[in-house]
């Protein structure tokens, strides 16, 4: 079996529904003092997003009129994307590329109790 090191990249998601979207940024940025900043996107599934350093990660609030609860995705980081797809296949995990639109040489998965994860390479920007 090869050695495959996976490790937590800096980017977390929060999806949230767009009931809640405005009350949650005002949290972050007026509750906590947070600074956050609006930043333009063009996607099917997210409507708004704001960025905000969150420590050493970045934490994206994300705006998505189609869910009704909030959902946090995390981000791993590999050196080799498709040999790593094929060990996390061999584990019984298949890439759900189908949840979110993203470049082709990375993936989604998501663990046991349907956490989400961004596969992805070391240093490749998302």
């Amino acid at each position: 079996m090869e050695n495959i090191r996976f490790s937590g990249g800096p980017n977390i998601a929060i999806k949230i529904p767009k009931a809640n979207y405005e009350a949650t940024v005002a949290f972050y940025r007026d509750v906590l003092g947070m600074e956050i900043e609006e930043r333009p996107i063009s996607h099917p599934t997210i409507s708004r997003t704001h960025r905000m350093k969150f420590g050493t990660n970045v934490l994206w609030l994300d705006c998505v009129d189609n869910y009704s609860r909030s959902e946090t995705w995390l981000e791993l980081t590999v050196e080799d994307v498709p040999k790593a797809t094929v060990f996390l296949q061999n584990q019984g995990i298949s890439p759900c590329d189908e949840l979110e639109e993203i470049p082709e040489n990375m993936h989604w998965i998501s663990d046991p109790a349907g956490n989400v994860f961004l596969l992805k390479s070391k240093g490749e920007a998302t």
